[in-house]
Parts: C-alpha cells; sequence; structure tokens
C-alpha cells in the first residue's frame, strides 16, 4: 500500500466522534437538556438539583422545591400532582390536609410513611393559584421522576389523581373508571387511586362513594404488598 493510500486510509470524512457526556451542570437550567437514567447517584444529588431549577417557569414563584417524604427504599411509591401552599412552604409533601388525610389512611391497614412508603409529585414546584400543571410544566420535571423512581426502585406506585395518572403513563381514562385496577409500567405494579384531596370534597362514607372505594382499594394495596413480601 502506497503512503498516499495510507494517508486516504485514515481521511474518512464518516468518523463518528464519541457522545459528549451530559451537561450535568445544565440540567435545572433548561428543560432541553435531558436527564438520561443514571444521571444522579442519590436522591441528595436529585434535590440539589431541583432546588436550583429553572427548566419551567414555576421555578420563578417557588418558596422551596418539594422532591420527597418517607423511605428513599422504600417498597410503595405515592406520586400526586403538585404541591400547595403548605407543601411549598415547609419543602415536604403532602402535608396540608389532604396530606394528613393520606397518612391516616395508610395508618388504618398499618403502612408506615417512615418505612414503607415514599411520597412525591409529578411536579416539584408549586404552580401559582394550585392550578393543575400544564402538560409543559410535566414534561420539564418528568425527568427528576423518572430517576425517583429508579433510586427508589419501588415495587408498587400508586398514582393519586388524573395528573400523575396521565403524567406517568400517558393514560387517558379518567381516575374513576380505573381507579382501583392494577396496571403494569416498567415492570412494576401501579394502580391509580382517587386524590386525597378529592375525598375531603365528598365526605360520604356510603358503599360506592370516594371514601368507601378508597377503603377498598387500600386494602387491596396492603394485600399485594404482603403478598410481595413473601
Amino acid at each position: 500500500m502506497s503512503s498516499e493510500d495510507q494517508l486516504n486510509l485514515f481521511a474518512s470524512s464518516e468518523i463518528v466522534e464519541p457522545a459528549a457526556p451530559p451537561q450535568l451542570d445544565l440540567i435545572p437550567t433548561d428543560a432541553k437538556i435531558p436527564i438520561p437514567p443514571g444521571t444522579y447517584p442519590s436522591l441528595v444529588e436529585l434535590a440539589q438539583h431541583c432546588n436550583q431549577c429553572d427548566r419551567c417557569g414555576l421555578g420563578e414563584t417557588r418558596h422551596h422545591a418539594v422532591v420527597g417524604r418517607g423511605n428513599p427504599q422504600a417498597p410503595i411509591m405515592i406520586i400526586g400532582e403538585a404541591p400547595g401552599q403548605n407543601e411549598d412552604e415547609t419543602g415536604l409533601p403532602f402535608v396540608g390536609k389532604a396530606g394528613q388525610l393520606l397518612d391516616k389512611i395508610l395508618d388504618s391497614v398499618k403502612l408506615d410513611t417512615d418505612k414503607d412508603v415514599y411520597i412525591c409529585n409529578i411536579n416539584k414546584c408549586r404552580p401559582p393559584g394550585n392550578r393543575t400543571p400544564t402538560t409543559d410544566e410535566v414534561e420539564a420535571c418528568k425527568p427528576y421522576l423518572l430517576e425517583q423512581v429508579r433510586l427508589v426502585n419501588p415495587k408498587i406506585i400508586l398514582l393519586t389523581g388524573a395528573t400523575a395518572l396521565k403524567g406517568l403513563l400517558g393514560e387517558k381514562r379518567t381516575i374513576t373508571k380505573i381507579r382501583g385496577t392494577w396496571l403494569e409500567w416498567q415492570g412494576r405494579l401501579c394502580m391509580p387511586i382517587f386524590h386525597p384531596a378529592y375525598l375531603l370534597r365528598n365526605q360520604s362514607r356510603e358503599k360506592g362513594s370516594p371514601k368507601w372505594l378508597m377503603w377498598q382499594d387500600i386494602q387491596e394495596i396492603k394485600k399485594k404488598l404482603d403478598e410481595i413480601r413473601q
């Protein structure tokens, strides 16, 4: 092979450069920056980014990013919609009246919020006026949630309300039609359940009422967890 041929061999214009590493420091600044699986070694680093985050406009009005509470290795993950005023002020999810009711529901079947459950939201920042997060806001924050699921690695995911259901699973059916139904997502069992705030607005305990249905659902959830643990 001549010297010229050797030069031509290594002069290909189709050489592919290796992919650049994730722009870790830029993740909180722009929703266009991806958050690949495995980006965060722990929930601590994830929380640091959430508290710096401006991937959507909600970061401009928050007091605290609300990342999660409970056992970071819990078998059950509960996912809500977004923080309210109490959560924004404390930096913890589900601490208002709805959260207090959720804790009572869990306690009714001996589920410990410090041991058995990890609680978080689709969105980490409070939407102004407690409005429903927009699609863009959900999509900007969803990669953080997917990393939380990976890190906690729950056996069961409970989706409280329509925003959590649609945001994680892309499910278009209403919560009233599929609550209490086991769904599978990425090898995990998921169940849509009523949001505690909805239960506060519907006080009836009669058979078929939202509170009565929630009681059926939480018993089924505890039963399933006991089966998994055997």
